[in-house]
């Protein structure tokens, strides 16, 4: 009886120690469209939006690997306003100065046609540019310090 006691006991720490190993991946913290733009009227940074839909296998992708890379959530949560906005939805958002619906500002406003997509804005709230494709965590960093190497030119805009 000592013995299984002993095992159940040796188990039982071996859990706790496996989940205390885990290192908890850092995230993105997304915020809210309309709040990203208030922000950016304050502290001048640019918003970095990906845009999604829940039927995108990619998007579900990028999630999993690219969003959770530490160096791309850092990135993101430091130097960008970075937004989540889910391609169909019928809300009411800003794009470009022009009140339409998410799904609206996609299609007629950034001329977007596939997904997963990036819309970079100004804090004046005019896009910038845009980026169609799914790419590694890797090409994502590039992709940001590309972003931020450009940042002065395109705050002021």
């Amino acid at each position: 009886m000592k013995i299984l006691k002993l095992v159940v006991l040796v188990l039982l720490m071996l859990e706790c120690s496996c989940f205390a190993a885990k290192p908890k991946p850092k995230m993105v913290r997304w915020m809210d469209y309309t709040e990203a733009l208030e922000k950016a009227k304050s502290t001048p940074k640019m918003i970095f939006v990906d845009l999604y839909a829940d039927w995108c296998v990619p998007c579900r992708i990028m999630d999993q690997n690219v969003y959770t890379d530490p160096t791309v959530a850092s990135l993101l949560n430091s130097r960008f306003f970075p937004v989540k906005l889910n391609a169909d939805a019928q809300d009411s958002i800003v794009c470009d100065g022009q009140k339409k619906t998410v799904q609206r500002c996609y299609f007629d406003v950034w001329e977007l046609s596939a997904l997963p997509a990036i819309v970079l804005i100004a804090p004046k709230g005019l896009s910038i540019l845009t980026v169609t494709d799914s790419m590694s965590p890797q090409e994502m960093q590039m992709l940001l310090y590309q972003f931020l190497e450009k940042e002065k030119e395109w705050i002021e805009r």
